[in-house]
């Protein structure tokens, strides 16, 4: 028994190392990355964190080991080949993100040179996350476009406030881009006519930028995109409605931005919109826009910050999946339509703050249990608030209603109000609480007894006629 144990661990021994022999002689036939792309990989880590001793810690086969971030891919150049005749950097990644994703951190004095890049002809992806972050601004030269711009397919710059350069010198000629993400950095200038020539992008989010002024029409040429994220710039003028052709669009943010004019009701297309943001812009006094009720697939909807004035529409059948709605400060008047607790089965976020609505509040919400948060502060809202303890207590702190001087709570919501969850709302006097409760019930019931004696007296009339 001893002897056949001793069998099968030579045998396994004997299994493995041929393995292990087979896969280095497998390993010796793949191509090695050319010492241009090489040298050019660790003269981008360099200028990124200098600290890092980046040659000392990788290999010059530097596509065996590489760093976190930089990934290489394998080419068949040839079409015959049945083995792989070249391999080159495909991706660059750099700035800690999280443990997950451990690219290679930046220093306080990151430094980008585009030349640097001219090396890397089959780059799909580059990444810089919060690498200039110093207060000496990093200037990206204009001039032409970078070595990669044909190959390039995803652009990610994230929170580098010291990168300064033109979006038009930067975004180039990117023929097959699907992903530029250029968010919170020193970017500037007009967005250019020619980013429609990227018939591929998918997304376009250029948020947190120095960007100025119109939105480009041509934009409606990118018939696949579906995030378009234009928010937080210096963006004015009208917004074209040839969005409205954007058939695939799922995200439209222009939020904080000087827009101004009318929202087209051409958006009323956008019938696969999903997030809806143009709050804090100079949209005019045309209500709120009516294609609204028309966009099934909506969830999240904010126009705060506009004076569109109007009333707030009564539709809202066809919006089962809007769990989000921003209203706040927007002139709006009348009442509070019941229509929208009835039809808003998924309402998480309901704001109507800092408006002039009036009337009551609308009972139906407590039916909604997907409602967190309910702000109305800063109103003419008047009455009784119509809600249990318990949906009160659910809400805690999301539930605002002060700012509205005819608003009162019952002694119902007395230990709930103690716990300032509804803040400093009045307590309804006796007679307040008993018109609403009982007002609408005996209305009938009083007004059947003035027609009976009504009646009576004109029986007793007629028979002191017909008697004298």
């Amino acid at each position: 028994m001893a002897v056949l144990r001793r069998f099968l661990w030579l045998l396994l021994v004997f299994f493995i190392t041929f393995l292990q022999c087979f896969s280095i002689s497998d390993q010796q036939q793949l191509p090695v990355l050319s010492s241009v792309e090489r040298d050019s990989v660790f003269a981008v880590l360099a200028a990124v964190n200098s600290a890092v001793p980046w040659r000392r810690f990788f290999p010059d086969d530097l596509c065996s080991a590489a760093p976190h971030g930089v990934v290489c891919d394998y080419f068949y150049e040839f079409p015959n080949s049945t083995e792989p005749d070249a391999v080159h950097i495909t991706e660059l990644s750099f700035g800690f993100i999280s443990d997950y994703s451990a690219n290679p951190p930046c220093s306080s004095n990151s430094t980008i040179d585009p030349v640097l890049f001219s090396s890397f002809r089959y780059l799909r992806k580059l990444v810089f996350y919060k690498c200039f972050t110093s207060d000496v601004a990093v200037y990206l030269s204009g001039g032409d476009s970078p070595a990669f711009a044909a190959s390039l397919e995803e652009l990610v710059l994230v929170d580098n406030p010291s990168l300064v350069v033109s979006l038009e010198s930067l975004f180039g000629n990117f023929t097959n881009i699907r992903r530029a993400i250029i968010t919170g950095n020193g970017v500037y200038g007009e967005i250019p006519e020619r980013i429609s020539d990227s018939g591929e992008l998918e997304e376009i989010t250029l948020s947190r930028n120095r960007l100025t002024g119109q939105i480009p029409a041509s934009l409606s040429k990118l018939k696949k995109l579906k995030i378009l994220d234009l928010s937080r710039n210096f963006l004015d003028g009208y917004v074209p409605e040839s969005i409205g052709n954007l058939s695939e669009l799922l995200k439209l943010d222009l939020s904080s931005n000087r827009i101004s004019g009318r929202v087209p009701e051409s958006y009323r297309n956008l019938q696969k919109l999903e997030f809806l943001d143009l709050s804090f812009n100079r949209f005019g006094n045309f209500g709120i826009p009516k294609f609204l009720s028309e966009i099934p697939r909506l969830k999240e909807v904010h126009l705060s910050g506009n004076l569109l004035g109007g009333e707030i529409p009564e539709k809202w059948e066809k919006l089962k999946r809007l769990s989000t709605v921003g209203f706040s400060s927007m002139g709006l008047t009348g009442k509070i339509p019941p229509s929208m607790a009835v039809h808003l089965r998924s309402l998480n976020y309901l704001g109507l703050d800092g408006n002039n609505l009036e009337g009551t509040l609308p009972p139906e919400f407590e039916i909604l249990k997907t409602l967190n948060g309910l702000n109305v502060e800063n109103n003419n809202l008047s009455g009784r608030v119509p809600f249990s303890a318990n949906f009160c207590a659910k809400l805690e702190g999301k539930l605002r209603l002060r700012g509205n001087p005819d608003l009162c709570v019952d002694e119902e919501l007395k230990n709930v109000k103690n716990g300032s969850v509804l803040g400093k709302i009045k307590l309804c006097q006796q007679s307040v609480i008993t018109q609403q409760l009982f007002l609408s019930g005996c209305s009938s019931f009083m007004l059947d007894s003035v027609k009976l004696q009504s009646t009576l007296l004109m029986a007793v009339f007629w028979i002191f006629l017909l008697k004298f």
